[in-house]
């Protein structure tokens, strides 16, 4: 089986952190280390982080963190957008080659 890639959005709420998104990225490890490289965010996790985006990997179907950043609500709205286009990106190249 492929290992596969994503990026899971999760906020902190009262009973802990809660997944609400995710965005799907393909089986290529370097291309989604790359694009989770230029998102906006620290690696700094402290308690006050409210808004938390990780790269998971999929090991015989279970889900394994790879790396986690914290950002702001400004910061979620670029990485979103860099995601969307990026991922938009990816999907034409696929078509194409």
């Amino acid at each position: 089986m492929k290992t596969q890639f994503y990026i899971l959005l999760s906020l902190k709420t009262s009973r802990g952190f809660a997944d609400y998104g995710q965005y799907f990225l393909g089986n290529d490890r370097d291309a989604a280390d790359e694009l989770f490289r230029q998102l906006k965010g620290c690696d700094d996790i402290k308690g006050t982080c409210l808004l938390h985006i990780d790269l998971v990997e999929t090991v015989d179907e279970l889900p394994v963190k790879i790396k986690t950043i914290c950002c702001t609500l400004e910061e979620l709205a670029c990485n979103s957008k860099l995601i969307a286009r990026e991922i938009f990106r990816m999907k034409n190249l696929e078509e194409i080659g």
